[in-house]
Formats: C-alpha cells, structure tokens, sequence
C-alpha cells in the first residue's frame, strides 16, 4: 500500500492506495497530522510506501515521525517523472503542477493534455501527446478574486462565491458575482478554446477545490476528476519504485 502526502499552505491531505485505486482519504489542519498519520498507519498498516509533495513548510519532526514508519520520498524537481519536463525553469515548477503532469500522462497517453487546477490560484499546464510538460499559466482563483476586491478598495464587501448565473448584475453584491465567476469562466473557456485551435484531439481534466462549483456552467466538454493531483503523486511513487 501506497501513502500519498499533500502539504498545503493550512490543510495536509493524507490517501492510501492500493494497487492504483484510492482506498480512502482525509484532509486535516497542519497542528493535527501527526494525529491523522498515526491513525492512518493503525487503520492501514500495509502501507510501506509514502510520498510527500509540500508547497510550504514540512517539519522535520514530521519527516522524522514519517521515516520510522515506512519509506519516504520527498517530491522535489530532481524526482524521477514520467514526463520529459520543457520549462525553463525546473526549479521553480510547484510540486502539485508536477504532480498534475504526472497523472494526465499516466492517464491518458499519447494524447494532448489541458489540466485545470482550480483552487487559490487557477493554473493552467499543457502536456503534448509526446508526454513533453511545455508549462501553462498561473491566474487568481476565485475566492483570491473575491478577497482582492474587497482588500485593494474601500467600500466594496467580502462575499461568498455565489454562482448567481446572471449576465448583468443589478447591485453592488450581484455586480461582483458576475465579474469574478464569469471572468473566470470566460477565462477557462477562453484558454481550452486557444488549446483547441492549436492543438488537435485535446482532453481537459479540471480539478482543484472549485471544480465540481465550476464544472457545470463551463462551455466546453472537460473531465472533473478532485483525486486528479493524489492519483499522480501515486503514479510517480510508483515510477520511483523501479
């Protein structure tokens, strides 16, 4: 059994796999891991394999704790992918756009890939049917949409995203509605449209914490898969055990 280990800036997500199928899976707050690692290890105690990908900071006495139980690999841009890597920068590629890569071409081979993450920020990572990762774009999410607005003005209030699916907003609440969730709609829309006018045969996957609120109201066919960034970690687990 497989461990699978995402460290967020707040939230960790913790999911086992066996033999590729997600067996079960949890997200906890950084101050509770430790808890939720011992319970996973009680619940599941085959696991002798875990990754962690980590965009903020991992404590050594969480790696440590780690190590005692099973073999570790640390996700970094010297990891081993199954995807030849064409940005320019490998060093500053997040782990999750790493991770991302690694499931669409385990996936869906021999096929162009567009992956939509959307949650804080939305980022956008191509992947050709040569299984070559080109890179992609990085654009706020909706809740940073909602929180700038009300942040860099003075009188403009902080609200829930709402999916009012009106075109026209005919007060202040509904005018910010309309312009975050159809700017970012028009966006997503707007970026498969160009990928499709340059490349043939394009599969979308969206993923990320605001797909299923995205899904329904974006125009062009995609795939909506939540699990999308675990299932690659667990493939380049995989692809490091050979």
């Amino acid at each position: 059994m497989n461990l699978v280990i995402d460290v967020g800036n707040t939230l960790v997500k913790l999911a086992v796999f066996d033999s590729g199928i997600l067996k079960h899976k949890k997200t906890c707050v950084k101050a509770d891991f430790l808890t939720t690692l011992s319970d996973f290890f009680e619940n599941f105690p085959s696991i002798n394999n875990c990754i962690v990908s980590s965009v903020a900071h991992f404590s050594e006495q969480q790696f440590s704790k780690l190590k005692k139980l099973c073999s570790v690999l640390l996700l970094d841009h010297t990891t081993k992918v199954p995807f030849i890597n064409k940005y320019k920068t490998p060093q500053t590629l997040g782990m999750d756009r790493i991770a991302l890569a690694s499931a669409a071409t385990h996936l869906y081979p021999n096929k162009n890939m567009l992956v939509i993450d959307a949650g804080t920020c939305i980022t956008y990572d191509f992947i050709s049917s040569e299984k070559e990762y080109m890179g992609g774009s990085i654009s706020p999410g909706i809740s940073l949409r909602y929180k700038s607005l009300h942040t860099f003005t003075d009188k403009l209030p902080l609200l829930e995203a709402n999916n009012s699916k009106l075109l026209t907003g005919n007060n202040t609440a509904t005018s910010i509605h309309t312009g975050v969730v159809n700017g970012v709609l028009y966006e997503i829309d707007g970026f498969i449209e160009a990928y499709k006018n340059n490349y043939e045969n394009l599969t979308v996957i969206l993923t990320g914490g605001d797909a299923h609120f995205l899904r329904d109201t974006i125009k062009n066919d995609i795939f909506a898969n939540s699990n999308f960034l675990l299932e690659g970690l667990n493939h380049i687990l995989e692809y490091n055990k050979h």
